[in-house]
């Protein structure tokens, strides 16, 4: 099944990851409209197509799951979605050219599960490295709306818009939802003082484990369909939106971390378990060793990951990084750059 022969182009694209999702929750269905601070950080999803000449291949469409060590053939059309569901549904939906013949490589450090929007920035990179394929270019903004499109309508799931947006635009983004799923984004642009800083102040955690909630998310997204929009539970998430970007635009690191645990605890008030067993030990320890703020990233539940966000002295940092690890085996500090740029493509010369 595996494509050997030289490729006739090389197309590339990257897309990172989110964190610190302030006011997660609200940019869904059934909240209507939302407000959402996110922050677009590396480790990246990276996408690599390598076009061949149709002639000379057996399958025309060939997916590399790089993570899980799989290769695959796939049906452009109509095929069944036995390995990568995802994957293989995006390649279906961007309906690419007749004579197209490639391999489709994806591979990103984050760990599966992580509760970074690892799956929406996944998708990001390879709907844009696709449509590399067709004349013409979707917006980033485009390329997120598809991106979502594909992991509601075609597959089913309860998905909301801030990852994908995050992964398109990258930065630190605050995003108006004024009616699901439209939205608009503003990137809060701060000088290098303040981007440095916050860069070196934050902290992600891995649980060890991956995200794993669907029933106790089925049971918060029935009250809070059942509660409407005005919700004031929601309201609660919103407000923390607004007080992040504000926070970040006047470098005001405590305002920040203040913003991340308020969203924590809106989170848990929707259901106790969205901040779980081995979360709350994270939390304590960063409060022990004096971190301004904690978010739970993502909607909530057993596994997944927290952003932290430190004080002002990097040995403190370090310090508490040492005593997360060393808390229990499975939790584990990874490493995060903030990305100046979304979705980046390019075609190797």
């Amino acid at each position: 099944m595996s494509i050997e022969r030289k490729p006739q182009r090389i197309i590339h694209s990257v897309a990172p990851i989110r964190i610190c999702d302030n006011g997660g929750w609200t940019d869904t269905w059934f909240a209507e409209h939302g407000t959402i601070f996110n922050i677009g950080v590396y480790p990246y999803a990276e996408v690599q197509i390598q076009i061949f000449d149709r002639a000379e291949v057996e399958n025309r469409i060939v997916i590399h799951a790089e993570n899980y060590g799989e290769r695959f053939a796939v049906a452009p059309v109509g095929g069944t979605w036995t390995h990568h569901p995802l994957l293989e549904a995006a390649v279906e939906y961007m309906t690419v050219p007749d004579d197209a013949a490639f391999e489709l490589t994806i591979y990103c450090d984050a760990p599966a599960g992580c509760s970074t929007g690892t799956s929406a920035a996944v998708t990001v990179a390879v709907i844009g490295a696709l449509d590399m394929l067709s004349p013409g270019r979707m917006t980033p903004y485009e390329v997120a709306l598809t991106a979502q499109r594909i992991e509601t309508e075609m597959l089913g799931q309860q998905c909301g818009i801030q990852d994908q947006l995050c992964s398109a635009f990258g930065g630190i983004n605050y995003i108006e939802m004024f009616q699901y799923p439209h939205a608009a984004v503003s990137q809060i642009q701060v000088n290098n003082n303040i981007w440095w800083e916050l860069e070196r102040r934050l902290v992600l955690i891995f649980l060890g484990k991956a995200h794993s909630s669907s029933a106790v998310h089925e049971k918060v997204i029935a009250e809070l369909e059942g509660a409407g929009p005005d919700n004031p539970k929601l309201d609660a998430l919103r407000n923390t939106a607004r007080t992040s970007r504000d926070a970040v635009y006047a470098g005001d690191f405590a305002s920040l971390g203040q913003a991340m645990s308020d969203n924590t605890a809106a989170q848990a008030d929707l259901h106790s378990e969205l901040v779980g067993a081995d979360a709350q030990i994270i939390i304590d320890l960063a409060r022990a060793h004096g971190a301004l703020g904690w978010k739970v990233n993502g909607a909530g539940g057993d596994g997944g990951s927290l952003t932290l966000l430190t004080g002002n002295l990097s040995w403190q940092k370090r310090e508490l990084i040492r005593a997360i690890e060393a808390a229990s085996p499975g939790f584990k500090s990874l490493p995060i750059y903030l990305s100046r740029h979304g979705l980046r493509l390019w075609e190797a010369a």
